[in-house]
């Protein structure tokens, strides 16, 4: 801002003339002017936009985790979030809970037996005093999954002598774990049971496999298929 000087004089009839400088403030070339009140207002605007756009996200997020959670409809907002980190512990809880009792299906077909000849049964559960000279089995089969699994491996039971008292299946992402506790008919105690246990994997082995080479099989056709197109 430059300062630049004006004068004037006036003089009486009788007396001396003199002068007053007075400074006046002119704005330099380039220098930035004050900004309008307009300016300002908009901006409030938008910053109260803004903050009302946000409260009205937050309420919907707590309207969601009202639902989620129950006989919540009062709570404050303290309470609610208290009660929802209380709800996701108790979720992760039962999630390990469920891990530690479920196997999960592996990426790898794999076969497991083990079983007990004596009359102290590693399978309580299944207890039955009318099988108690039988040899108790329990059979794993991890394979990818598909319809006549089932029907695959009630052959080979049958093949190989045995019958099966339980199933446990579990099914995720194209692969199947199937559990099974089974009874040898002819077990009376003689039996090999290393021979016995490499004959079942062996057995429920192929099945495993027999469905990876139908996947590729029908993976081979398909692009065959798309190829000729």
């Amino acid at each position: 801002m430059a300062e630049c000087f004006a004068s004037s004089s006036w003089c009486e009839e009788g007396s001396s003339c003199s002068s007053l400088v007075a400074p006046l403030l002119l704005p330099l070339p380039g220098e930035a002017k004050p900004a309008p009140e307009g300016r300002d207002l908009a901006a409030l605007r938008i910053h109260s936009e803004a903050e009302r756009r946000r409260r009205e996200r937050i309420n919907a997020h707590l309207s969601t985790l009202r639902r989620m959670i129950p006989n919540s409809t009062k709570m404050d907002k303290a309470s609610l979030l208290g009660r929802v980190v209380d709800h996701l512990k108790d979720l992760k809880r039962r999630a390990l809970d469920v891990g530690r009792d479920v196997a999960i299906p592996a990426e790898v077909n794999e076969v497991d037996v083990e079983f007990d000849a004596g009359h102290q049964h590693a399978f309580p559960e299944e207890d039955d005093d009318d099988d108690d000279d039988k040899l108790r089995i329990k059979a794993s089969v991890c394979c990818d999954d598909r319809p006549d699994l089932l029907e695959e491996l009630g052959d080979a039971f049958r093949r190989l002598g045995l019958r099966a008292v339980r199933a446990d299946m579990i099914t995720l992402g194209g692969r199947s774990r199937n559990v099974f506790v089974l009874f040898s008919k002819d077990g009376d105690g003689s039996v090999c049971l290393s021979s016995l246990r490499r004959s079942i994997r062996e057995t429920l082995g192929r099945v495993a496999s027999s469905g990876a080479l139908q996947s590729n099989a029908y993976v081979g056709r398909r692009h065959k298929a798309m190829r000729s197109h």
